[in-house]
């Protein structure tokens, strides 16, 4: 009975993966981890004694010390995968956070100077800027963190327009 639940739940695991993939709710280099998880499960279910025979050749006394501990290297590999991807997209939001609020600050002294040539020549500004002030309204720039106020002051610093930095 036993082999019989776990043989339908890994069939279970198998059809959930590739339903997520089908609708793009999962990326493909993360489903094919789930993926060898469910067939592998299928294979030990459909053919119990396999694990069995792992074990002995590995040299593990008990055959299920063998599957908890491929099961919990399995998860720290997934942990140490997911901590590196995390931190390339923490550096990825720092620095278009940095390069919003450089862009910012540079269209708004062009639209300050914008705005001087234009009472200079004694006429109306012709076009309001359409920008929020986000040091006014917070909420008005979601992109732009903590290290926001670093860049503009380092934009307020220089005349020039910022290079990019591409990774």
């Amino acid at each position: 009975m036993g082999n019989i639940a776990a043989f339908l739940l890994a069939l279970a695991i198998v059809a959930l993966v590739i339903e997520m993939l089908r609708r793009k709710k999962l990326r493909e280099k993360y489903a094919v981890l789930w993926l060898v998880v469910g067939v592998a499960t299928l294979v030990l279910a459909a053919f119990p004694r396999l694990l069995n025979i792992v074990a002995e050749f590995v040299g593990v006394q008990i055959p299920s010390n063998l599957l908890f501990a491929m099961s919990i290297l399995m998860l720290l590999g997934v942990c140490l995968h997911l901590s590196w991807e995390i931190s390339v997209v923490e550096d990825e939001t720092r620095t278009l956070a940095e390069e919003v609020a450089i862009l910012r600050t540079q269209l708004e002294s062009l639209e300050q100077h914008r705005h001087l040539s234009a009472l200079d020549a004694g006429r109306p500004d012709p076009v309001p800027n359409p920008l929020p002030d986000s040091r006014k309204n917070p909420l008005a720039n979601p992109l732009a963190g903590e290290a926001a106020p670093a860049a503009q002051a380092r934009a307020h610093a220089t005349d020039r327009p910022a290079e990019s930095t591409e990774s």
